[in-house]
């Protein structure tokens, strides 16, 4: 065994919106993945109360420090969110409009592209982690004029005609966070901490340098096993762990937060702090491709109509040794996040069976 079993905390808080069925449906989902090896945190909430609080494993596996509950974790590709939310705010202000063409503010190898298509996966852009695999040394740190160089260096032909099909992008979000820059005159990871996560009073929420999370007590180390089975750092396998060398990227990932500062986001966006709800409904509106099919994306979520929990706004994370999870049930106002450090194969059944329990009411 890599480590004993018997160090979860779950707090159960008494709560008559969820039933006893779901409590304990919930709590076997997470003692069954902890019984396999997950290591991560769960938080389950309704109306904005937590209902559910889990927290297994270690911050680091080779020293077997234990991790707490608010210890900080890479959100990765939830990370998008955000990045949606600050094109939206400046959207709102007349700083930009989502059908800006990108040549507007950066100068690309690809015509007809618009910040819609960005924010909607629906640009057809070739994907820059590719280019920066083949082209870049590795011994160097990226951010995104590197990679929006090397991108137009080496010109990859486009996937498709913008706006013809949904196609996942972390091009497209890597560009958008340079539009913002262009477009505000700030740099994006200041206009993130003054304009969204200080005023939620997210604390422990940022874009961190690899340095400042080394220096964290508090934060928890992704995990891959190595040649011999062991849980080591990610960061020791450079070559593969794009998150080192490519560092100084802005857009489609490098957040790093907590669960509790993750739930103050939720609450926030039923409150219209940061934009209109006439604003916030596009985010959470089907994408129309040209040919008039729907796909289910928005600005920086993946939708979802469920039989019984109804509309379901949700997105997740994947980076060497992190997965993560954040579903908003907006219509019955649950909250799942579940955030994992060392990539466990149980992460999707698991937050599959939370689903499953809450949808059983």
């Amino acid at each position: 065994m890599l480590y004993k079993q018997g160090w979860l905390l779950l707090i159960m808080l008494a709560c008559t919106a969820v039933a006893g069925g779901q409590h304990a449906a919930m709590q076997a989902a997470v003692d069954s993945a902890v019984a396999k090896g997950f290591s991560g945190v769960v938080l389950v909430a309704k109306n904005g109360k937590p209902v559910l609080k889990a927290v297994h494993g270690y911050r680091h596996f080779e020293t077997k420090e234990l991790l707490q509950f608010d210890d900080v974790f890479e959100l990765a590709s939830v990370s998008k969110q955000f990045t949606a939310m600050m094109m939206m705010m400046m959207a709102e202000e007349g700083k930009l409009r989502y059908d800006d063409t990108v040549g507007r503010y950066i100068s690309l190898p690809y015509p007809g592209i618009t910040i819609r298509h960005l924010l909607t996966h629906t640009s057809g852009l070739p994907d820059y982690q590719a280019v920066m695999d083949a082209h870049w040394d590795k011994q160097k740190i990226a951010g995104n004029d590197d990679c929006i160089h090397l991108l137009c260096k080496y010109a990859p032909p486009a996937l498709f005609a913008p706006g013809e099909q949904y196609a996942y992008s972390n091009t497209g979000y890597l560009l958008l966070a340079s539009i913002a820059e262009k477009a505000s005159g700030e740099d994006f990871i200041d206009l993130m901490r003054r304009r969204i996560f200080k005023p939620l009073r997210m604390r422990h929420t940022d874009i961190r340098t690899l340095e400042a999370k080394a220096a964290m007590v508090n934060f928890a180390a992704g995990h891959m096993k190595d040649f011999l089975g062991e849980y080591v750092n990610a960061n020791k396998f450079r070559s593969s762990d794009y998150t080192v060398w490519l560092g100084n990227r802005k857009g489609p990932g490098r957040i790093s937060s907590t669960a509790t500062d993750l739930l103050r986001w939720d609450r926030a966006l039923y409150k219209q702090k940061l934009v209109s709800n006439a604003t916030l409904s596009q985010a959470f509106s089907a994408t129309k491709l040209s040919s008039g099919q729907l796909s289910d994306y928005g600005f920086g979520w993946d939708l979802e109509q469920h039989p019984q929990l109804g509309r379901i706004v949700k997105h997740n994370g994947d980076n060497p040794g992190y997965s993560t999870q954040i579903i908003r049930c907006i219509d019955k106002r649950y909250t799942i996040i579940v955030l994992c450090n060392n990539a466990h194969a149980t992460f999707s059944t698991l937050v599959a069976a939370l689903v499953a329990a809450l949808a059983a009411a």
